[in-house]
C-alpha cells in the first residue's frame, strides 16, 4: 500500500519530542518496502517506536498501515542548500549491509 510520507511526518512533527521527522521506505523481501522514520528529537529529549506509535495510534487515530516499524534517531536530518530534506541521503547512510538504496 502506498502511503503520504509528507502526511505521516507532519503528524510526527506534532508530538512534542519530535524536531524534524522525515519517512523512508526500507526493503522487504514481500511487501516491497515497510516504513522507517527517521527522528531528530528536541534537545534533551528522547524518543522510542512504541511512544511515537503510540501517539500515531491514539492521539492522532492514524491507521496501522502507515505506522513506522523501524525507528532511526539522528541528530539532525540531511538536507540541501535550499533546506529540502535529502531522503536519497537517508536510505543510503541506513541500508541494510549489501542493500542498493
Amino acid at each position: 500500500m502506498n502511503i503520504s510520507s509528507e502526511e505521516v511526518e507532519g503528524l510526527l512533527l506534532a508530538h512534542p519530542k519530535v524536531r524534524e521527522a522525515a519517512i523512508i521506505g526500507y526493503p522487504d523481501p514481500v511487501l516491497g518496502e515497510r516504513v522507517c522514520a527517521v527522528v531528530a528529537p528536541q534537545p534533551g529529549q528522547c524518543v522510542d517506536l512504541e511512544e511515537l506509535v503510540a501517539f500515531l495510534r491514539n492521539d492522532e487515530g492514524v491507521a496501522a498501515f502507515k505506522w513506522p516499524e523501524k525507528l532511526i534517531v539522528v541528530e539532525q536530518l540531511p538536507r540541501n542548500p535550499l533546506g529540502k530534506v535529502l531522503k536519497r541521503e537517508l536510505r543510503r547512510l541506513h541500508a541494510p549491509a549489501g542493500a542498493v538504496a
